[in-house]
């Protein structure tokens, strides 16, 4: 029999395919463990760091419910130091409902506006009696610098509300840009931690432009900074992950953030490969009852 057809009939021999997913399965158990012990180094690096022992940066404060990294600690502690306001938020690019930046806020109480390219999370949203009575509004949309104001008018959203989170991938950068009218309190905004704090860098712009799934995406942290000032903001601080920043109205830092408000002060390098989703699997938590 020749070589390559007598590989063929073994590798479709029960055994052998068993073996086979035997063996995946053990590297994807590897992976897991891998990130596991990343995530417990970073608590304990972080615990002993004495950049991060500056009761004024936010980094010690991470803590995952509903966000996809530490964002909704860091978010509370934001709202701690600044006061909740009136507690509404708008968030673009709220993926499938169950993982983002807002979907705890909603647990307590606040009440907001969802939009995103995809309807997988009106799935999440279908048949909750406690997210009825106009506590969520939402829009399903591809989000776009020109476009992005006259949704969030369709929508209602109001030009002073709390938090702003944008993740659009791609164009990010513009989508803020495109809401200069609009003035949150806090912004949380996905960088591109692949460019080096000091680089002012952001891709170019088409509206109909898709990420591809690679590093071109999006915008350094430093040009984040810098449109920001330009908006009235200042950089707070990242999560350990790298993966996203946030800003505070300027009128509202003084004493209660680290300063400098900079790229180069606040730079969290790329930590993607420690994303991990902590104890049981993601969930809206419930609303509490007459919120």
């Amino acid at each position: 029999m020749p070589e390559g057809r007598r590989k063929r009939l073994t590798h479709r021999l029960p055994v052998v395919r068993q073996l086979r997913e035997l063996s995946e399965i053990v590297e994807r158990l590897e992976h897991r463990l891998a990130a596991l012990e990343g995530l417990r180094r970073v608590d304990v690096d972080l615990a002993r760091d004495p950049r991060a022992a500056d009761p004024r940066r936010l980094l010690r404060h991470h803590a995952q419910v509903s966000s996809q990294n530490g964002e909704d600690g860091i978010i509370h502690e934001i709202f701690r130091r600044i006061g909740p306001g009136r507690r509404v938020f708008a968030e673009i690019g709220v993926g499938n409902g169950l993982e983002n930046n807002t979907a705890f806020l909603l647990a307590q109480g606040w009440t907001g506006f969802w939009i995103d390219g995809r309807d997988t999370f009106v799935q999440a949203i279908s048949g909750r009696p406690d997210l009825r009575g106009g506590c969520l509004a939402w829009l399903v949309s591809h989000v776009t610098r020109e476009n992005v104001g006259g949704l969030f008018e369709r929508l209602g959203v109001p030009v002073e509300l709390d938090l702003l989170s944008l993740d659009i991938d791609q164009n990010t950068y513009y989508a803020w840009e495109g809401l200069s009218l609009y003035r949150p309190r806090v912004v949380v905004v996905e960088y591109n931690a692949a460019l080096p704090a000091d680089v002012d860098w952001k891709v170019n712009y088409d509206p109909g432009r898709l990420w591809d799934g690679t590093q071109n995406f999006g915008a350094s942290l430093k040009a984040l900074e810098r449109l920001g000032a330009r908006l009235g903001y200042h950089l707070v601080g990242c999560e350990i992950i790298g993966a996203n920043a946030f800003f505070v109205r300027s009128d509202l830092t003084e004493g209660k953030f680290a300063e400098p408000y900079t790229a180069e002060n606040h730079y969290e390098p790329q930590r993607y490969p420690l994303s991990h989703r902590r104890g049981h699997p993601s969930s809206i938590l419930d609303r509490p009852v007459g919120a």
